[in-house]
């Protein structure tokens, strides 16, 4: 039997099982398939719409995974969907201690979220059920017990046409997957605004290409109205030839060349992003649970902050060296969502919903698809940052 090449689900499948106990969710036809690590905190490895010779759309960091080593600060292992907690910069950080200076060499993620395992609680041919006790401190000092349950499920094709209101062709090949996560406060003190609060932070990391572009769709109107309509401070300003701001879109580049990362507030974001890999033709689309009513989000920059609850909804890196000469942890780029801050009272829970759609086909019906849930034309995608 040859050897499945790389960038296919089939390599990445048979890498990941020489060094994890990998579970395997695949449809009836196992052409839509996704594989998570319950040993990597649940997260989503990768997906494929076309089976074991299909693309392979997750990031997978074959160099850190082949080692068996942790690294200092964060284990990037990769993933299209991983858990994570936030906030990761500022006065109620737990991605920092009380009194070290907000950079790189002090920042390490938590162990609970970076290289502990969760527990599988329940498995079947299209979902997962995972669970994790954990406790964290924020740089003020507060300490958060909790209960992390974490559902993965592969959608069907029918799941994937009613969720995004759309009906796909016999023409375009699909995966999609979901993960609900529902954190509880299973300490005895309730969380207050005053001492910090936690927050659900979804992360998927994937392959970048020159002519890859980040589509974030925002709602119209002035900055007095409805503030900035994106954050671009997180590690110095992006380039003009980098970040695009057209109304109603904003468009980021995915290329894994220059470090960058953007936010959307609340009074700006809707509830569904996505990328376009014109160079593999690949549409993906991300698609979460955004309440309706105004909520407060964790502030993730680094610094001492004015207001630690104006953070951000959606966020967006594009990975590549720190400063010059230096190597990239990838490279990838990441589409990310957030809850709001989680003030629960002993055994209240909270839950966000992160779902993952990739599409290939025709342009022409994945240009009607970009239409229909991104509201933009694909050729409006490709040339935005040429």
């Amino acid at each position: 039997m040859a050897l499945a090449s790389k960038g296919t689900f089939g390599y990445d499948l048979a890498f990941l099982q020489e060094y994890d106990s990998v579970i395997v969710l695949s449809n009836p036809a196992q052409q839509a398939q996704i594989i998570v690590s319950p040993r990597l905190q649940g997260r989503v490895m990768t997906s494929t719409s076309q089976g074991s010779d299909g693309k392979s759309y997750g990031w997978v960091n074959y160099e850190l995974i082949a080692s068996r080593a942790f690294q200092p600060h964060i284990n990037a292992f990769g993933g299209e969907d991983r858990f994570w907690l936030g906030p990761e910069g500022g006065q109620f950080s737990i991605f920092f201690k009380k009194g070290d200076p907000f950079d790189l060499t002090h920042w390490q993620t938590p162990v609970a979220v970076d290289t502990e395992s969760f527990q599988v609680i329940s498995h079947s041919p299209d979902r997962v059920q995972l669970r994790k006790d954990m406790e964290v401190q924020n740089y003020s000092g507060a300490s958060f017990q909790l209960r992390v349950n974490r559902s993965v499920r592969l959608l069907s094709e029918i799941d994937i046409s009613k969720l995004l209101a759309y009906s796909l062709t016999d023409s375009i090949k699909a995966v999609g997957f979901e993960s609900d996560n529902r954190i509880t406060n299973i300490g005895t003190q309730a969380w207050e605004p005053s001492s910090g609060l936690v927050s659900v932070w979804i992360l998927g990391m994937f392959r970048p290409s020159p002519a890859t572009t980040i589509i974030i769709p925002i709602k119209e109107g002035s900055e007095q109205e409805l503030g900035p309509p994106v954050n671009d401070r997180y590690f110095g300003k992006v380039p003009d030839d980098r970040l695009d701001v057209q109304g109603k879109v904003l468009y980021f580049k995915g290329d894994g060349q220059q470090r960058g990362k953007i936010g959307v507030p609340f009074n700006r974001a809707k509830p569904m992003l996505g990328s376009y890999d014109a160079q593999q033709g690949i549409l993906t689309i991300v698609q979460f649970n955004l309440p309706e009513t105004p909520s407060t989000y964790v502030n993730s920059l680094w610094e001492i902050q004015k207001d630690p609850f104006s953070g951000d909804v959606i966020n967006s890196y594009n990975d590549g060296p720190a400063e010059p000469g230096a190597k990239p942890m990838g490279p990838f780029y990441e589409l990310e969502t957030s809850s709001p801050a989680a003030a629960l009272a002993p055994g209240r829970s909270l839950s966000h919903v992160h779902r993952t759609f990739h599409f290939e086909g025709p342009m022409e019906e994945l240009d009607k698809l970009c239409q229909a849930t991104l509201g933009v034309p694909l050729q409006e995608v490709v040339k935005a940052l040429l």
